[in-house]
């Protein structure tokens, strides 16, 4: 919600005797700019259901000390009032490497001090799944990872987790954006240093590290030491979390590691890389040059938070291919089902859970080995909670979970998508097809041959500045208004849309989500949850990769905004 009085917030903050250098600095600094003053004061960093993320810097609408400790203000009312001892279990706080990360977890461990609630952090870095492994491990009442995933240098951002180590559902999110909503000053908020709070804020021992990259380790369903050390990886963790445990995990594990040094060195710059994101091609520039280098197999890449995976694989000319996320999942899921399968290791009532925006080919995978395939709304939270939900019903077993965005998890040790997991089984993958005379990409080639060819792909809009989400709620209303009935003479089979209360009773979630239905196909398209774009998804079914091209050609000039 817009503060027309933002001057006057603004005056308050500069005002306030002992805030912080950098804040002050910068309050003086936009004094005489008033659009900067609205940028940071006219409306508050919003809190989703997941947590919230944004711009450095002063102001309400930030990510700062102050705003940073009135979330975890608001998070920490809501751990002490979840359970009888969960002030005594605690959360544990882990962080990144971006600018302010160590910072703002040493203000969340000491708000929750200062309301009686006991914080855990680790000695420094470590990756958002570590800490959802170290949620379940010790039996705390939540978690806080600070992290902005592959944002920009100048983004940070804050995930809240339950006590069963996956992000907070909608109803226990919407608690804690009311006990957020209470606290009307966050300059106010109490904070504990690490003196003042004793044994209210402990440092996690090392041997939760090992114990996390031992169970990484044992999710391996081979164990043929020859294929892996023929296996040469080239890796990089984009200079963030995933540096120690993946190449940890690999090494022991037996396969030759080439590591990106100039990657390695935690970096809230990110001045090694074009883009740490793991979609981007930009963040395997410096990977493929030292893969020609080294005659590497493959190139793997883990994003700053370490949740996510990209992969590289060599062609038979030689040449180096990027393997998108709905291709190295579907290349999981094959491997996995078919090897488990093969082995007899499959289980009983087996499930997989993806999403509503991943690829359709999936399904057909999990068709052929007798595997339920669920679908949930966007956010690995729904894939967490429906883990959460077999398990407590004792009517199924977990054995897979992906999402089109490059996350994966394989072991349910870990609520969360898992880079380090989804690291060391493609890399066992890889050496297994090696072993076959095959690459990855031959994999994928022969997944198409066997299930048909799919072109899964998606385009981003971004949509800036304080009319942004105006300009996106916009959009998603002209197409729920005026939607196709037809596409390049492809029928429109139907519209689904998930705020709609069809959706709602199938079990879903309300969420501004509209999927549009093909014989062969569908488009999707959703604001995203943590940046001002708003994004369309593709899959296409086709005989060749030249129609599914032809196809996505009419379906984005049909659907994509024009001016944009």
């Amino acid at each position: 919600m817009q503060n027309k009085d933002f001057m006057n917030e603004y005056k308050r903050w500069l005002n306030t005797e002992g805030l912080s250098t950098d804040v002050k600095a910068e309050l003086e600094e936009i004094k005489n700019d008033e659009t900067a003053i609205a940028e940071r004061f006219a409306a508050p960093l919003e809190f989703g259901t997941g947590g919230m993320r944004g711009i450095l810097g002063a102001g309400i609408g930030r990510m700062n000390i102050y705003t940073v400790g009135r979330v975890s203000a608001g998070f920490a009312a809501y751990v002490a009032a979840s359970a009888p001892d969960a002030a005594e279990r605690g959360v544990v706080i882990s962080h990144d490497n971006r600018r302010y990360s160590r910072e703002f977890a040493l203000v969340t461990a000491g708000v929750f001090a200062a309301a009686g609630v006991r914080a855990y952090l680790f000695d420094s870095l470590r990756p958002t799944p570590m800490l959802s492994f170290a949620v379940r491990r010790i039996g705390a009442a939540g978690g806080v990872m600070i992290t902005a995933s592959h944002n920009p240098p100048e983004y940070n951002g804050y995930k809240i987790y339950n006590s069963d180590g996956c992000q907070l559902d909608i109803a226990q999110s919407d608690i804690v954006i009311k006990n957020i909503a209470a606290i009307e000053n966050p300059l106010t908020v109490p904070c504990l240093s690490l003196e003042e709070a004793g044994d209210l804020i402990r440092i996690l021992p090392p041997e939760l590290d090992d114990e996390y990259c031992l169970r990484v380790c044992n999710i391996s369903l081979s164990h043929d030491a020859d294929a892996a050390k023929a296996l040469r990886v080239v890796y990089s963790p984009q200079h963030g979390t995933g540096n120690v445990p993946v190449r940890r995990v690999l090494t022991e594990c037996g396969y030759d590691v080439v590591p990106v040094l100039s990657q390695c060195e935690p970096d809230g710059d990110f001045k090694g890389t074009k883009n740490p994101n793991p979609e981007s091609p930009d963040a395997y520039i410096d990977a493929l040059r030292i893969a020609d280098e080294v005659n590497a197999d493959i190139v793997i890449t883990t994003d700053p938070d370490c949740d996510r995976l990209g992969v590289a694989a060599r062609r038979k000319n030689g040449e180096m291919q990027l393997i998108t996320g709905n291709q190295s999942a579907a290349i999981l899921l094959e491997y996995i089902l078919s090897r488990r399968t093969a082995e007899g290791t499959m289980p009983e009532n087996p499930f997989g859970v993806t999403t509503l925006v991943t690829s359709d080919i999936g399904d057909h995978i999990c068709n052929a080995y007798g595997v339920t395939l669920e679908k949930t709304l966007t956010g690995f939270k729904y894939i967490g909670e429906r883990i959460a939900l077999h398990n407590a019903k004792h009517d199924a077993t977990f054995i897979f979970g992906y999402e089109e965005s490059y996350g994966c998890l394989i072991a349910d040790f870990v609520r969360d998508k898992d880079g380090v997991q989804a690291s060391l089984m493609l890399c066992e993958a890889a050496a297994y097809y090696k072993r076959l005379g095959m690459s990855l990409v031959d994999a994928l080639d022969a997944i198409h041959a066997k299930y048909g060819f799919f072109l899964d792909t998606q385009s981003n809009f971004y949509f800036k500045g304080l009319d942004g989400s105006a300009k996106i709620a916009a959009l998603t209303a002209n197409l729920r208004k005026n939607a196709p009935t037809e596409v390049g003479g492809m029928p429109v089979l139907r519209v689904e849309d998930y705020l709609s209360a069809e959706t709602q009773a199938m079990g879903y979630p309300a969420s501004d989500l509209l999927r549009f239905i093909f014989e062969n196909g569908w488009v999707a398209v959703r604001p995203s949850g943590t940046e001002p774009k708003c994004k369309f998804y593709y899959s296409i079914k086709a005989s060749s990769e030249d129609e599914a091209k032809a196809r996505l050609a009419v379906l984005k000039d049909t659907f994509e905004p024009k001016n944009a």
